[in-house]
């Protein structure tokens, strides 16, 4: 009987994951920009910089990934949840899951995407 339910758990967990492995589409918008957010201006030659907002499933699949919630928030409106790990900001409100990341294009390296 406990092979029995092994089985069946293992075939229900590997029909959840049948598509694992292959990249999906998701919804989501970006911004090319120098200086810095909130005080964005046109990229340069010698400055540019990308903001990465992506909503929708992926956004629910990286939340859910980056427990637990800030104990710091950007908003105290009732029901907003927020988690950040390094430059990876998620959050979730009425309207949904967003989350925000970015990159510094002349360096590689990872940078905020949104500030509060």
């Amino acid at each position: 009987m406990a092979l029995g339910a092994l089985t069946l758990f293992s075939l229900a967990y590997a029909g959840g994951n049948g598509d694992w492995g292959g990249y999906r589409p998701f919804k989501g918008s970006y911004l090319i920009y120098s200086n810095e957010l909130g005080e964005q201006q046109p990229p340069t030659a010698h400055d540019r910089k990308i903001s990465f907002m992506v909503t929708g499933t992926v956004a629910r699949d990286m939340f859910d990934s980056m427990a637990p919630d800030s104990k710091e928030r950007c908003s105290v409106e009732k029901g907003y949840r927020e988690r950040n790990k390094e430059n990876v900001s998620c959050s979730l409100d009425h309207d949904g899951y967003v989350c925000h990341f970015g990159f510094n294009l002349r360096s590689g390296k990872s940078i905020a995407g949104s500030i509060c």
